[in-house]
C-alpha cells in the first residue's frame, strides 16, 4: 500500500474508531456541559451536534496548520493552548453569524449554548489529542470529523431518551441531571462494548 493510501488508511479507521471505541464524550467525558443541557429536545440536539462536527473538523485542521506550520517553525510549542483557543473562538463566532443569518429559529432554539461551543472542552480536546497522538494532516482529518460525528451520535441518543422520560414516572430525586447523568454512565457502558473492533 502507498503511503498516501496508508494515510487514508489510517484517517477511516481513526475516524470509525472516534465515533464508536474512543468516543469523546463517553470514553474521556469531554464537552458534558452542553451535552446534559441541550438534550432535552431531539431537534435542538441535532442542530446543535451539526455544528459542534463542523467546528471540530475545521478547527481541528487548523490548529493543525498552526501548530505544525508556525509554533513548531518558531520553536513556541508551549503556546498551543493559547492559539488553539483563539482560533477556536474566532471560527465559533463565524459560525454563530452564520446559523443567525440563515437558520433564525435554530439560534433562537440554542440559546447561550451555541457560543458555549467555544468552551466546550472537546473541541479543544480534540486538537490537543492530535498533538499528543502525533496524527498527520490526514489522520487529524478523520479524527476530527469522526469526534464530531460521536458526540452528535451520543447527543442524538440522549436527547431522544430524555424525551421518552418525559412520559415515564421518574423518581423526583432523579429527575434533571441525575437521571441524565445515570444515563450517560449507561450510554458509555454499552460503548464500551465496541472495545477491541478498532483502536
Amino acid at each position: 500500500m502507498s503511503g498516501i493510501g496508508q494515510e487514508l488508511w489510517m484517517a477511516v479507521v481513526t475516524c470509525f474508531a472516534a465515533i464508536f471505541t474512543q468516543n469523546i464524550l463517553l470514553t474521556t467525558f469531554l464537552g458534558m456541559c452542553p451535552f446534559t443541557s441541550v438534550s432535552r429536545e431531539v431537534k435542538t440536539a441535532a442542530g446543535l451536534g451539526g455544528a459542534v462536527i463542523f467546528v471540530m473538523t475545521c478547527t481541528s485542521l487548523l490548529n493543525w496548520l498552526a501548530y505544525h506550520y508556525v509554533l513548531v517553525w518558531l520553536d513556541l510549542e508551549f503556546f498551543r493552548f493559547i492559539l488553539f483557543i483563539i482560533i477556536i473562538a474566532a471560527f465559533v463566532q463565524l459560525v454563530e453569524m452564520a446559523i443567525d443569518r440563515y437558520a433564525p429559529k435554530l439560534y433562537q432554539a440554542l440559546g447561550i449554548f451555541l457560543p458555549l461551543i467555544t468552551v466546550n472542552c472537546a473541541i479543544l480536546g480534540v486538537s490537543l489529542f492530535m498533538v499528543i497522538r502525533k496524527y498527520s494532516f490526514l489522520v487529524t482529518l478523520g479524527y476530527g470529523f469522526g469526534s464530531g460525528v460521536g458526540w452528535l451520535l451520543a447527543i442524538l441518543a440522549m436527547a431522544g431518551i430524555r424525551q421518552r422520560l418525559n412520559e415515564s414516572r421518574v423518581p423526583a430525586g432523579l429527575r434533571g441531571p441525575g437521571i441524565t447523568l445515570i444515563i450517560a454512565g449507561l450510554m458509555a457502558l454499552a460503548f464500551v462494548g465496541f472495545t477491541g473492533v478498532l483502536s
